[in-house]
């Protein structure tokens, strides 16, 4: 993977994740989602039968499979302090799995590119935080 140590330690110390997929028509979806990130994978889901009814898993099982995710933070506002980390991704097919939440099906995200912000926590000075860009590997195996 080609997250930095910072961006490892930031991702696994969120718990929430705003999820993008658009529709077969076209229409995009934005939902919070709790996340579980392992390394290689991003892994939203859950238990419970209705889980695989969601928007989100009826869009990539109709083959939408292009995915974004943001995680990100406010730290403060005075001063202003904000951070986080969006990924492009390609969504898998749900699988059966133990993740956070105990037994439940689960999409697989794998991260393409993405980008991080502020991952330090610093206020901001005259301009936006600069962001910086990482284009990801492909897993092998």
């Amino acid at each position: 993977m080609s997250f930095t140590e910072e961006a490892l330690a930031y991702l696994r110390s969120q718990p929430i994740a705003r999820m993008a997929t658009h529709s077969a028509d076209g229409q995009p979806d934005v939902v919070p989602v709790a996340f579980e990130f392992d390394g290689t994978y991003f892994w939203v889901g859950g238990s419970g039968s209705t889980v695989v009814d969601t928007r989100k898993f009826r869009n990539v099982r109709a083959g939408n499979h292009k995915v974004a995710l943001v995680i990100d933070d406010m730290v403060s506002f005075e001063p202003f302090v904000a951070r986080g980390v969006r990924i492009y991704g390609h969504a898998e097919q749900p699988y059966e799995r133990v993740g956070m939440v105990g037994p439940g099906i689960f999409i697989r995200i794998t991260p393409v590119v993405s980008w991080s912000w502020n991952l330090a926590g610093e206020p901001i000075g005259d301009t936006w935080y600069e962001s910086r860009r990482t284009v990801h590997r492909a897993p092998t195996g």
